[in-house]
C-alpha cells in the first residue's frame, strides 16, 4: 500500500501575515522587506499582484522597484510569523502526528497511519486542512498529495495560490515531467548547467537518463536526482521531536555600514553571541568550540575558532571567545562588512557535565546562576518579543544587527 503524504505551503507567508492587517491593500502589489537604506534592503516576500510584476524574493529593493514602480513595501516582523507558524501547525497535529517542518511556512504532513479516520480521501483531506487554516488563522497555502515527499513538494508548487493538487503513479509522468529540470527539488544551477550538457532539460530528461551516468557525471547526488525524478524517492516524514541534533549553531550579518574600531566590533559580536545562545538553549545543546568569519569590504573572509575550557550555551562566554578571536586576527582600524558566530561542536546540555577547577572553585555555581539568568530572559522573550530584552554591549549606535534569517532552523 502507497503511503500518503501532504505538503503544505502556505501561500505568500510574510506577506499575507502583514496583509492581515492592512486588507485594503490586498489588491495591490505589496512586498516584505529589510531596511531599503542599507544594503540588507531586499525583498522577503511579496503578494499574487507583486508577482505578475515578477517581483522575485531575496533580490534588492531598486532592482523589485524597477520592475513595478508602485510597489509597495511593509517591515517584517519576524515574531508575529513565528507565532503564525505554530497556529497552523497546530492545525496540522490535529491530523497526524507525523508533522515535519520544512521551514517556516511549509511541513510535510504523513497521513498513511491516520488517513481512515478523515475519510480514507487524501485530497478531501487537503481541501479540510486548507478550510481550517483559512478559517483559524485568515491565512491560505496549496496542498501536495502524492506517494512521496519529494512529489508532495512539486505538487503544492505545481498551482498557486490556494490549491490541491494529487499527484498519483498514475499522472506524475504526464504532470511533472515536462517542467524543466530546475523545478525538481534541489537541482541547483551548477548542476543544472552540468545537466544541460547532456541534453538534460527536463525532469523527464532526468527521469530517462542512464542512473549509473548520472552518479559518474554528478556523483551520489545524480542517484538521488535520479530517484526524485522516477518517483523511487520514500525518505520518511520525520517529526520535529525525532529530528537528530543539530551539529553547529551559527549566525551571520551584513551590516548597514562597515564596522570600525574594538567599541562596534564587539557590539556587532555581541548580538550575533547572544542569538547564537539563545538557539543553543532552545536545542537543549551546548557547544566546546567558538568559530568566527570576518568579512571584509572587499569580500575577503577570514575564519578562526577555538575551543572553550567548559561546555557552554551562556552569551557572555560565547561572545568573550568570539570578540578574542576577532581581537587576535584584525586590527581596529580595518573595516568590517560581515560577521558571523558559530558555535560547534554541540553536545546536549545534560551531559555537559564540567570538570571540576581546582584552581577556580567558585565557576561551576557562578556559571548556573548565569544559566538560569539567560533562561529567564528566554522566557521574557517568549512571551513579549526578541526585542523586549538586549544585551547590554549589543546596544551601541546603528551597528546592532537583526538575525539575517531567524526562521531557519540550526545548521
Amino acid at each position: 500500500m502507497d503511503r500518503v503524504i501532504l505538503h503544505c505551503d502556505l501561500n505568500s507567508f510574510f506577506a499575507s501575515v502583514e496583509l492581515l492587517d492592512h486588507p485594503e491593500l490586498r489588491d495591490r502589489p505589496v512586498a516584505v522587506c529589510g531596511d531599503p537604506d542599507s544594503r540588507h534592503g531586499v525583498i522577503l516576500a511579496k503578494n499574487e499582484p507583486a508577482k505578475k510584476y515578477q517581483v522575485k524574493t531575496a533580490e534588492t529593493i531598486w532592482q523589485a522597484r524597477r520592475k513595478c514602480p508602485d510597489l509597495i513595501l511593509l517591515p517584517s516582523h519576524h515574531e508575529k510569523y513565528r507565532q503564525f507558524s505554530r497556529a497552523v501547525n497546530a492545525v496540522y497535529d490535529r491530523y497526524t502526528d507525523l508533522v515535519e517542518p520544512f521551514s517556516i511556512d511549509e511541513s510535510w504532513l504523513d497521513m498513511t497511519g491516520s488517513l481512515h479516520l478523515f475519510g480514507g480521501d487524501g485530497k478531501a483531506v487537503a481541501d479540510d486542512i486548507r478550510a481550517a487554516v483559512r478559517r483559524e488563522t485568515g491565512l491560505t497555502l496549496s496542498a501536495g498529495v502524492s506517494f512521496n515527499k519529494v512529489f508532495a513538494k512539486m505538487g503544492s508548487d505545481y498551482k498557486k495560490p490556494d490549491a490541491t493538487t494529487v499527484i498519483s503513479r498514475e499522472n506524475y509522468r504526464e504532470l511533472l515531467w515536462p517542467l524543466p529540470v530546475t523545478d525538481l527539488i534541489f537541482v541547483g544551477r551548477a548542476a543544472a548547467r552540468t545537466l544541460e550538457g547532456y541534453g538534460v532539460r527536463t525532469i523527464g530528461d532526468l527521469a530517462r537518463f542512464d542512473k549509473e551516468a548520472l552518479v559518474r557525471i554528478l556523483g551520489r547526488q545524480g542517484a538521488t536526482l535520479h530517484d526524485y525524478a522516477t518517483g523511487a524517492e520514500h525518505s520518511p516524514v520525520i517529526p520535529l521531536r525525532d529530528m537528530p541534533p543539530p551539529k553547529s549553531v551559527g549566525n551571520g550579518f551584513t551590516f548597514p555600514h562597515n564596522l570600525v574600531g574594538w567599541e562596534e566590533l564587539r557590539s556587532g559580536a555581541a548580538a550575533l553571541s547572544d542569538s547564537v545562545a539563545g538557539r543553543l538553549r532552545d536545542v537543549g545543546m551546548k557547544c566546546t568550540t567558538v568559530q568566527v568569519t570576518i568579512r571584509d569590504p572587499d569580500f575577503r573572509d577570514i575564519c578562526r575558532q577555538i575551543r572553550l575550557s567548559a561546555p557552554t550555551f551562556v552569551t557572555r562566554d560565547i561572545l568573550d571567545a568570539a570578540f578574542g578571536l576577532i581581537q587576535s586576527a584584525w586590527r581596529p582600524s580595518a573595516p568590517v562588512r560581515a560577521l558571523t558566530v558559530t558555535a560547534q561542536n554541540l553536545i546536549p546540555e545534560g551531559e555537559a557535565a564540567e570538570q571540576l577547577d581546582l584552581f577556580s572553585a567558585g565557576a561551576a555555581p557562578r556559571r548556573d546562576k548565569l544559566e538560569r539568568l539567560e533562561k529567564a530572559v528566554d522566557g521574557v522573550r517568549k512571551k513579549y518579543g526578541r526585542s523586549a530584552l538586549s544585551l547590554a554591549s549589543s546596544v551601541t549606535g546603528n551597528s546592532l544587527p537583526r538575525e539575517q534569517d531567524p526562521d531557519k532552523p540550526p545548521t
